[in-house]
């Protein structure tokens, strides 16, 4: 039996009222479809109206049941616009210019016990970029310390400035990149030996931080691009996005 616990969908929910009608044991209706007795009862108890069980059960109560609970599972979000944590962290980051840290370890000093009332550094920077575009982000991104337009300036060096195409800039990078939402994206780097008779070449996934090694069969520009292509075709595509 597979051990790996998938939800009933509504097939089984038909059988499981097919069978249960017909007067067969949790048990039966469990072997028959590769669940347990206990997942039939509570399927059961699911689909019977307030939980009666003298009331027939009922497959499509038991499905509505269940997807109005998946509903509610999951991380509630903290900062909610509306909410009085929501109107405290803007206020201060905005009207007062704190950054997310000072807003962070104002509140652990004013509500030590109440963690409904607390909130990290960490979740404030990506509630900021992660909310929808339009005034109230320009004006929050626009309020922190260090914002994006500081990132990736141009250096005026002796070799004249940076050789990447302007549309490959860091400071051009897309913002749910910048705040690590959603994997997929590297960073890359080459390590060279002594006298530059070896390399290796390195690359991080923003968001996980795995990292990946690729051994180089020399120093060149060439050697570099065929070691990174050789060990980014060996991961899934949806995580080889840039």
């Amino acid at each position: 039996m597979d051990k790996r616990y998938k939800h009933l969908n509504g097939e089984e929910r038909g059988v499981i009222l097919a069978e249960h009608r017909r007067g067969a044991s949790l048990g039966a209706i469990g072997l028959l479809l590769g669940r347990s007795a206990s997942t039939i009862g509570r399927e059961l108890r699911r689909g019977r109206p307030e939980g009666d069980p003298a009331q027939p059960y009922c497959a499509q109560l038991g499905g509505e049941r269940y997807r109005a609970g998946r509903k509610r599972c999951g991380r509630r979000l903290k900062l909610v616009k509306g909410g009085w944590l929501h109107d405290f962290v803007r206020g201060k980051l905005v009207h007062r210019r704190w950054s997310p840290e000072q807003i962070a370890c104002r509140l652990k000093s004013m509500h030590p016990d109440d963690p409904a009332r607390l909130i990290s550094h960490e979740t404030i920077y990506a509630a900021i970029y992660a909310q929808p575009k339009g005034g109230l982000k320009a004006e929050m991104i626009a309020a922190l310390r260090q914002h994006k337009l500081a990132r990736g300036l141009r250096r005026t060096t002796l070799a004249g400035g940076s050789i990447a195409p302007e549309s490959l800039r860091i400071m051009h990078r897309p913002e749910e990149i910048e705040a690590r939402l959603v994997p997929g994206h590297w960073e890359g780097d080459l390590i060279k030996g002594a006298f530059n008779r070896s390399a290796v070449g390195t690359v991080v996934e923003r968001k996980t931080r795995y990292l990946v090694l690729s051994k180089m069969r020399g120093c060149t520009a060439e050697a570099a691009l065929e070691g990174f292509t050789r060990q980014m075709k060996r991961l899934p595509a949806v995580l080889r996005k840039a």
